[in-house]
């Protein structure tokens, strides 16, 4: 398996896939297919291209290539490493990035009257057909691909990729699914305990187990005064990030932590947090002034020592959760990628003679349960970490040096 498309089963998509017998296309002409698909077709987008051309030429537009020439270069454009389905669009912003002193008048209107030929008028257009072996080839494509509806106005580039709008991809549908079984768990848990119930079964048990221990080893153990307040916080750290990963474990899913925009976007929460909580304990300024450990010196060297401190900590404060983001990060993606490419092997030897084929597939498939048996172990150790690093940043940001 290559590692480009390693990535692509990784990394966050406008779609879940599934097997393509369970959800199959059997779209019949080019008007069936989604936007974006249509949008990616070599036959719209020369289609487009002349249809700007032509507007160009009626508007009197100076200084044009011949129709021959433009739609020559753009195609030639597109096949330059890095330029593959690219609309003409993005080619006429190319011209005009190029061009001299970027002065190229009938480049940037025609980057304008791209979206005056959308593909709702590409499917209106009568004289457009597309062959049965090219329809089927796309069903084949798309089966196993359930794309996600998008608001309006939201305009996908691909698959994987935004033009603008809102786009709700998989992680974003993850994460909210995640987040009401979370609401749904602790309501129920919150009512057994204010009704003084014992947790009983072993579901209840198994929650009641992590609740009390995340919030006597990890939140009081390291926060230690004042740690109650910060208690909801680390618990749904922990069960919102073990959630998250053990989705990834689950086939066709995905899991968000493996994505950046997540991880840092939950470690510059932790960072405000703890911020907003240490600007509440010692005020606006003084939880900066906080930063630097206190220290008695002499006023000549406090004034020379003191800032450069407040600039070693600031980074420090900045750095540290930077890290903590990307540490996440780094170990759930890690997993997926050797899993992955033990996977790709298990292909790779379909094509080998059965003698070989049969002891060599019998490995692959001890060795990929043993690692899945390593990333469930890592989902749940990962999102301890995660929250037990919360707690000492938060500790570290509410308490006095």
């Amino acid at each position: 398996m290559a590692a480009d498309e390693i990535l692509l089963h990784i990394k966050d998509s406008y779609y879940f896939e599934v097997p393509g017998w369970l959800w199959r296309h059997d779209h019949k002409t080019h008007a069936d297919f989604p936007d974006v698909w249509v949008r990616l077709d070599p036959d719209f987008q020369m289609w487009q291209a002349k249809q700007v051309y032509h507007e160009l030429e009626t508007s009197g537009e100076t200084g044009m290539p011949s129709e021959h020439d433009f739609l020559h270069d753009y195609e030639h454009w597109t096949h330059l490493p890095g330029n593959h389905g690219k609309p003409v669009k993005r080619y006429f912003a190319h011209l005009v990035e190029a061009a001299p002193e970027g002065n190229l008048a009938w480049a940037k209107a025609g980057e304008e009257m791209t979206t005056l030929h959308s593909v709702a008028e590409y499917r209106a257009a009568k004289d457009i057909e597309w062959t049965p072996a090219k329809i089927q080839g796309y069903n084949n494509a798309l089966s196993g691909k359930i794309l996600i509806p998008q608001l309006p106005g939201t305009k996908l580039r691909n698959l994987y990729q935004k033009e603008s709008g809102f786009a709700i991809s998989k992680f974003m549908v993850i994460e909210v699914f995640v987040a009401i079984i979370m609401a749904i768990i602790f309501i129920a848990y919150a009512r057994r305990v204010s009704k003084g119930q014992i947790p009983k079964g072993w579901f209840w048990n198994l929650i009641d187990v992590f609740i009390v221990y995340l919030r006597q080893d990890v939140a009081k153990a390291n926060i230690h005064h004042g740690a109650d307040k910060f208690v909801p916080i680390l618990w749904t750290l922990f069960f919102f990030i073990l959630g998250c990963n053990l989705f990834g474990l689950i086939p066709w899913m995905g899991s968000p932590t493996g994505s950046i925009s997540v991880t840092v976007t939950l470690a510059v929460a932790v960072l405000f947090i703890g911020m907003g909580a240490g600007a509440k304990e010692f005020g606006a300024l003084g939880v900066w002034m906080n930063l630097v450990p206190g220290m008695e010196l002499p006023t000549a060297i406090s004034i020379v020592i003191k800032p450069m401190m407040f600039v070693i900590e600031l980074l420090g404060l900045l750095i540290k959760h930077a890290v903590l983001g990307v540490r996440l990060l780094a170990n759930m993606v890690a997993g997926h990628v050797v899993l992955l490419a033990i996977m790709g092997l298990a292909i790779e030897i379909q094509s080998l003679s059965g003698v070989i084929a049969w002891p060599v597939g019998l490995v692959i498939l001890i060795g990929c349960v043993m690692l899945s048996c390593l990333e469930l172990f890592v989902a749940f150790l990962q999102a301890y970490i995660f929250a037990l690093l919360s707690a000492l940043f938060i500790n570290s940001e509410t308490h006095s040096h």
